[in-house]
C-alpha cells in the first residue's frame, strides 16, 4: 500500500462523494462537482474562523476584530456567512430584512450565495473567486439542504492544515466524476505523487515559482509544503501562474487561499500561448503538467513568436510549444520540472526531432524519468518527467531514470508512487549533481551528449539504462539448459495431447479440423 501521506484517500472522501451523490439525480457531473467543492471551501474557512473565534473568546478579546483573524492568516467570516446560519437554513425558506429595511425571500441556495458575497466583500483576496450560483432554479434545494446537513457533521480542520484539502478533494472527486463524464473529463488535477516527485527533485526553497497551466494549484501547494517541511519560509516563494479555464482558475485561488499562499494568477483566465499574462517573468522554478498532445493550439498567428527559439512546434501537437514557452521564462539559473507524454521523447514528426536535438545540444536537459503507467485518473497515456536546467552542474551530461517498475497499485485502476520511490528518484538526481552517481543497469545512467547524439537525440530512458542484471542463482549453465529443455519437451508433449483431445471432442459433434 502506498504511504499514507501520499494517498488520494484524505479521510473523508466517502462523505464528499456522498454529498455529490445526493445531487447526482438532477445535475451533470461537471455541475455538481463545483457545487460540492464550493461548499467544502465555505465549510473549511468557517471551521477555521470558529476555532480562532473561540480562542479570542477565551482570552476575552474582541471576537469581531478582523485584524485578529487576518494576523493569524484566517479569513474573517461575517455573521451572515457563518456555518451556523447556513446549517439553520438547510431546510427553511422565509423572508429576511436587510440593513436597509428591505425584505427579501430566501431559501438555502440564496443563503449560501449571500454568504459567498459577504465573504468576498470582507476578504479582498477572494473577490470574484467564490461560486455564487446556488440559488439557481435547477439546483434542487431539498437535496442541497441534505448536503449542508452532511457537511455540518464534517469538521474540516480535524484533517489538518498540512493537506492540500481542496486539491486532494478535487483529485478524489475527479476520479469518480470521470467515470460519468468519460472523455469529457479531460481537465484533471495532477496526482500529488507526481507533483511531489517534481518538487523533491527541483527543491524550490526560494525564488519565483511559475506554472503556465496551473489547474487547481497543486504545484504551488506542494512547493510551499516542501519549503515548510524543510524548515524554510513560504514567504520566500513568489507564486505566478495562469489557467485558461475560468472555473479551474477560481478553484486554484480558493485552494491557495485556504493555505495562506499569496499568488499572482493574472487578473483573469487566459490561453497561455495567445495571451501570456506574465510576459516578462523569468522564473527560478517552473513546474507544470500541460495538456498532453494538445492539437490546434496555433492558428498561424504565433508562427513568429520569440518563444520558439529552437523551432516552430507543429500546430497538431503543443508538447514542444509548452516546453519552449517554459524555457523562454527561465531565469539564468532556473530549472523546469514538467510532465510530458512519452511521444515527446522520440517523435520526429513536424520538426519535433530537430527541436529536441537543439534543446539537447544547448545542454539544457538535466534528466528524464520514465514514469509507471496508471498514475492518472483520466488517461492511460504513458508519461515522462523532463527536468531542464539552465546551469547544470554536470555539463554535457543527462541523467536517465527508468521508474516504470516503481509505484504501488492502490486500487484496480490507479497506481501511486510511494514516499520511498520519490525519495529514491530525488537521491539519484542529487548523486548525479554531486558527481557521485554510479549507473545501475535497468534503473539509471548518466549519459554524455555525444552518446545521446549517437541515438539520434532520442531521450527514451530504456535506451540508456539497459536491462536490469539478473542475480546468479548458482545453477551451472549446462545443468540449467538441460533442465529447461527437458521441461520444454514435457510442455510440447502435453500440448500435443491437448490438441488431440480437442480434435476428438470437436469431431464427436461433427466439426473436424
Amino acid at each position: 500500500m502506498a504511504n499514507g501521506n501520499n494517498t488520494a484517500d484524505i479521510g473523508f472522501e466517502q462523505q464528499i462523494w456522498a454529498a455529490a451523490d445526493i445531487l447526482r439525480g438532477n445535475m451533470d457531473a461537471a455541475e455538481y462537482k463545483h457545487v460540492v467543492l464550493g461548499l467544502i471551501f465555505l465549510k473549511y474557512i468557517s471551521d477555521k474562523f470558529e476555532e480562532r473565534y473561540q480562542e479570542l473568546l477565551a482570552d476575552d478579546d474582541d471576537v469581531e476584530d478582523k485584524d485578529a483573524y487576518t494576523e493569524a492568516n484566517i479569513f474573517y467570516v461575517p455573521p451572515i456567512a457563518r456555518w451556523s446560519v447556513i446549517a439553520e437554513w438547510a431546510h427553511k425558506t422565509g423572508k429576511i430584512t436587510d440593513e436597509n429595511g428591505k425584505e427579501e425571500f430566501f431559501d438555502i441556495g440564496g443563503i449560501i450565495d449571500r454568504a459567498m458575497r459577504a465573504i468576498e466583500k470582507e476578504n479582498k483576496r477572494l473577490k470574484d473567486v467564490l461560486p455564487k450560483n446556488y440559488a439557481r432554479s435547477e439546483l434542487d434545494k431539498r437535496r442541497l439542504g441534505n448536503v449542508v446537513d452532511l457537511f455540518t457533521n464534517i469538521q474540516m480542520i480535524e484533517h489538518g492544515t498540512d493537506k492540500d484539502i481542496l486539491g486532494r478533494t478535487y483529485e478524489y472527486c475527479l476520479a469518480k466524476f470521470a467515470e460519468q463524464e468519460g472523455k469529457r473529463a479531460g481537465e484533471f488535477y495532477t496526482p500529488s505523487c507526481v507533483v511531489r516527485t517534481l518538487v523533491e527533485v527541483l527543491k524550490p526553497f526560494k525564488g519565483r515559482v511559475y506554472d503556465p497551466c496551473c489547474g487547481s494549484g497543486g504545484m504551488f501547494v506542494q512547493s510551499a509544503d516542501f519549503v515548510s517541511h524543510h524548515a524554510g519560509n513560504i514567504n520566500n516563494l513568489s507564486i505566478f501562474g495562469q489557467d485558461a479555464n475560468p472555473t479551474t482558475r477560481k478553484m486554484a485561488l480558493m485552494n491557495l487561499a485556504i493555505r495562506g499562499i499569496e499568488a499572482d494568477l493574472g487578473g483573469y483566465n487566459a490561453d497561455t500561448f495567445h495571451n501570456d499574462l506574465h510576459p516578462t517573468l523569468k522564473a527560478d522554478f517552473i513546474l507544470a503538467n500541460p495538456p498532453f498532445n494538445l492539437s490546434d493550439w496555433n492558428d498561424g498567428s504565433l508562427n513568429d513568436d520569440p518563444r520558439w527559439k529552437y523551432g516552430l512546434p507543429p500546430s497538431g501537437n503543443a508538447n514542444f510549444a509548452w516546453l519552449q514557452h517554459m524555457i523562454y521564462h527561465l531565469s539564468p539559473n532556473g530549472k523546469i520540472g514538467m510532465v510530458l507524454a512519452n511521444g515527446s521523447l522520440s517523435s520526429q514528426s513536424g520538426g519535433e526531432g530537430d527541436i529536441r536535438r537543439k534543446i539537447v545540444e544547448d545542454d539544457l536537459v538535466e534528466g528524464i524519468v520514465a514514469m509507471p503507467t496508471q498514475l492518472f485518473y483520466t488517461t492511460q497515456i504513458p508519461v515522462s518527467l523532463w527536468f531542464i536546467n539552465r546551469n547544470k552542474k554536470q555539463k554535457g551530461k543527462t541523467l536517465f531514470v527508468d521508474a516504470r517498475k516503481m509505484g504501488t497499485m492502490v486500487n484496480r485502476r490507479l497506481r501511486e508512487m510511494t514516499t520511498e520511490d520519490i525519495a529514491k528518484i530525488a537521491a539519484t538526481f542529487e548523486a548525479f549533481d554531486n558527481g557521485t552517481l554510479e549507473d545501475v543497469k535497468g534503473y539509471c545512467a548518466a549519459v554524455t551528449t555525444a552518446d545521446i547524439a549517437k541515438q539520434d537525440y532520442i531521450l527514451t530512458p530504456g535506451r540508456y539504462v539497459g536491462i536490469e542484471e539478473q542475480e546468479d542463482d548458482g545453477e551451472p549453465f549446462d545443468e540449467k539448459m538441460a533442465r529447461l529443455t527437458s521441461e520444454l519437451s514435457e510442455m510440447f508433449k502435453r500440448s500435443h495431447e491437448l490438441e488431440d483431445e480437442i480434435r476428438k471432442r470437436l469431431g464427436a459433434i461433427g466439426y473436424d479440423i
